[in-house]
């Protein structure tokens, strides 16, 4: 998959040279290269972090957890504490 993207954007870089301007082969490497490549990558990716996220869930599960937060986002609650 990443060998099509890494020919894409080269078949892109190369048009965008070849523009007029250097505005127009910005333009044309952001709007005909970098975002539809970044928006396909990005869509192609969904079942691979849908599951991964299902993989944690389930480790937590497994560790015994009860809830659905990972150790990162638990935040310590100590109301006479002060920083």
């Amino acid at each position: 998959m990443y060998i099509v993207a890494i020919a894409w954007i080269y078949v892109v870089l190369m048009m965008s040279l070849t523009e007029q301007s250097l505005i127009a082969g910005l333009m044309t490497f952001l709007l005909y290269g970098l975002l539809p490549l970044a928006t396909i990558l990005y869509v192609m990716g969904s079942p691979r972090r849908k599951h991964d996220r299902a993989k944690a869930r389930k480790s937590l599960r497994e560790s015994g957890r009860s809830n659905e937060t990972p150790a990162h986002e638990e935040k310590e609650t100590n109301p006479g504490a002060s920083d």
